[in-house]
């Protein structure tokens, strides 16, 4: 049974999520299809990357994944499809795909160029129900990525959304804030073990001209309640929290925000 995901930043009070869902049924009537996300901030392409690289990894290989958050629909930037080596990936090309796709490796780039595969396109500002629903849903149904569109030698990455690493000090971005007001960082796991960073150790975090002493755990309960902390939690980002409190309002600081980290034990 084939698997589609979405993300959008359609919202649910309207009807174009179901609109998307229902072109999808129609060429894939088995298809099951998984909500990521449709409560994206309006245009906010960062945080919908966040989210779907986030969740791409927990889904079975073959995944048919299609993001839109798309403030540049019916201009210039193409549709394209990534095939990697676990799913495929169909959105706009403005970034929004680029790290959940490069997460899983990314074998080949496509523009969706095929017309006549595709059903008649209604609006010219409606690309998610128009051409990437059914594109998803072909790529979904078995038809080969190379009959709906034709290679390209690049696509779009987001600007600074990996942190700058020199040596043992990090660069970094705050890219949400979730629901306990953990901030979640732009710094990957891999990132941590690259320069070295062990349960225990502590980093030297600055932020907006303050700095913290802040331990790198595995768990909350590490530190006393109220603390301050750093680990991964479960979306494989470096997170700043506070055990059993609110980091996003003891610190100040809010997505987007930089700070710098340097490990110092």
């Amino acid at each position: 049974m084939p698997i589609i995901t979405l993300l959008t930043d359609y919202g649910l009070k309207d009807s174009y999520v179901a609109e998307v869902k229902g072109v999808i049924l129609g060429i894939v009537p088995d298809a099951t299809i998984v909500d990521i996300s449709h409560d994206v901030g309006n245009y906010d392409i960062e945080e919908g990357a966040f989210h779907l690289a986030r969740s791409v990894p927990y889904f079975p290989e073959g995944t048919v994944h299609i993001g839109v958050v798309d403030p540049g629909v019916g201009g210039e930037r193409k549709p394209i499809m990534i095939r990697s080596r676990d799913a495929f990936f169909v959105g706009p090309d403005n970034g929004l795909l680029a790290p959940a796709a490069e997460r899983l490796g990314i074998e080949q780039v496509y523009e969706i160029t095929n017309r006549e595969l595709l059903p008649p396109k209604v609006s010219d500002v409606f690309d998610g129900r128009d051409v990437f629903g059914p594109a998803g849903a072909l790529l979904a149904k078995g038809v080969d990525i190379a009959e709906l569109g034709t290679p390209l030698s690049g696509y779009v990455r987001l600007q600074n959304y990996e942190p700058k690493v020199a040596g043992s000090h990090l660069e970094a971005r705050v890219i949400h804030v979730d629901g306990f007001g953990n901030l979640v960082t732009n710094i990957t796991s891999e990132v941590l073990e690259g320069i070295g960073a062990r349960d225990g150790c502590v980093f030297a975090v600055t932020i907006h001209g303050r700095e913290y002493r802040v331990p790198y755990v595995r768990h909350f309960s590490a530190v006393p309640k109220g603390e301050l902390l750093a680990l991964v939690a479960g979306g494989g980002y470096l997170e700043l929290s506070v055990n059993m409190g609110n980091a996003h309002e003891h610190l100040g600081v809010g997505r987007g925000e930089k700070m710098n980290l340097t490990l110092v034990r």
